[in-house]
């Protein structure tokens, strides 16, 4: 069985002959650049820079040598640009990181450094902007700089939200054609994050791609407004879910079954102990706009649609099922109520679960590769059954992760699929 006959048996929630594994297809399942190079040293792989994929959170390129040997089942289609709005892909160029690490990176990956030694970027790579993002020296990767210009209530425009929302180009339309087509030629399914769909999501919200940005962009004055300013929001989904949608069009003409899932929104609804709003406000608020774009895709393609959301986000988990999301993801079992027994048995047949294959915040990064093992082994066998469950961790794998525990998860992987 290949990897995308696996694939599609899982997330239709039907026995696959092996687990589904999932390691850099998409911001919020991949590897940090730092762990990836301890990773190609313990297998003896070669010794060369990594690519970063997504400069932001500094994750590196899982490539195909990588794939085989963790046994990867799901790729990347990537956009043509990241989140700071240059240009991802070639050429490249070489790059030392605070930590000492040569890294690949693309031309407009330019920095400049402040007064307390802090890494700073720019949004589209322009250096006589205003820095959008900043790495503390002690840290790994990037935080957005919020670049919020004082709020005037009665000149609020929901257009000023949309700046970084527009249709599709030509352009861009034959890039996801090549681009998808060369990763569906892999054999593995295949995840693409089209954007224009953040509803919200904070990673968005301060605009960081863009020189000037106006309308709300600070996240605390953001999460004010969706109690303060509920119609300003209203707005904004309502235009951003049109434009979306039309871009799903022009997409799925040119693209068609070449994608198996696409990421639709990253908006977390999750604290470690609670939720971020009642669920009534996000029927209100969120519930029409993922219903449109969920009921679009399922209407007109074979796409799945994959959501992001951190925390405790139990109480949410049969409005998900109910916006018509088909995935989950990080599943994070560590927070109040997320327990792996709970959600499997009560959302299972209706929801796949993409991640909680093992608690980033402690097991990994701190326990033994023995309790690593026992962890995933554990997991593994609550999420597997009859489908539905794609491996990954909670959230990205981190920088300072000892490279004998990520090695001890791949083996417990492996051993769970009979492999070891």
């Amino acid at each position: 069985m290949i990897s995308k006959e696996r694939f599609d048996l899982t997330v239709n929630h039907r026995q696959p002959d092996q687990l589904v594994v999932d390691f850099g297809s998409t911001s919020v399942s991949g590897i940090h650049v730092r762990s990836i190079e301890s990773l190609r040293k313990f297998y003896g792989l070669e010794n060369k820079p990594v690519r970063v994929t997504d400069p932001y959170q500094m994750l590196g390129e899982v490539d195909h040598e990588l794939i085989d040997i963790l046994g990867v089942d799901v790729v990347a289609a990537r956009g043509r640009k990241n989140s700071f709005g240059f240009y991802n892909h070639e050429p490249l160029m070489e790059y030392l990181t605070p930590w000492g690490q040569k890294v690949m990176v693309p031309e407009g990956f330019r920095t400049t450094n402040d007064e307390n030694g802090d890494v700073l970027m720019f949004p589209e790579g322009d250096t006589s902007a205003t820095p959008s993002g900043r790495m503390p020296r002690s840290s790994y990767f990037f935080d957005a700089i919020i670049r919020q210009k004082p709020i005037v209530e009665e000149n609020l425009d929901p257009k000023d939200n949309l700046e970084e929302y527009g249709l599709i180009s030509d352009s861009d339309l034959v890039y996801w054609k090549e681009t998808t087509q060369t990763a569906h030629a892999t054999g593995k399914a295949v995840v693409a994050g089209f954007g224009g769909t953040a509803l919200g999501d904070i990673a968005h919200i301060p605009g960081i791609k863009l020189r000037n940005p106006k309308g709300i962009r600070d996240i605390t004055e953001w999460y004010m407004s969706i109690l303060m300013r509920p119609n300003y929001i209203r707005a904004i989904f309502d235009r951003q879910s049109e434009i979306a949608l039309e871009n799903f069009s022009r997409l799925h003409q040119v693209i068609g079954d070449n994608v198996d899932a696409v990421f639709i929104c990253g908006t977390d609804f999750g604290t470690q102990n609670s939720t971020f709003c009642d669920p009534e406000q996000f029927d209100d608020l969120w519930m029409p706009y993922y219903r449109r774009i969920n009921d679009w895709v399922h209407a007109n393609t074979n796409w799945k649609t994959f959501k992001h959301s951190c925390g405790a986000v139990e109480p949410f988990m049969s409005r998900f099922i109910a916006a018509g999301f088909d995935i989950i993801n990080p599943v994070q079992l560590n927070a109040k109520g997320m327990d792996p027994a709970h959600l499997k048995k009560t959302y299972g047949k209706d929801l796949v679960f993409w991640g909680g294959g093992i608690d980033t915040q402690k097991t990994l990064p701190y326990s033994t590769p023995e309790k690593v093992r026992e962890e995933v082994l554990c997991l593994c066998d609550i999420f597997a059954k009859d489908g539905g469950f794609v491996f990954n961790t909670v959230h990205n794998i981190q920088a300072n992760v000892p490279v004998e525990n990520i090695v001890a998860m791949i083996d417990a992987i492996k051993e769970f699929n009979g492999k070891k």
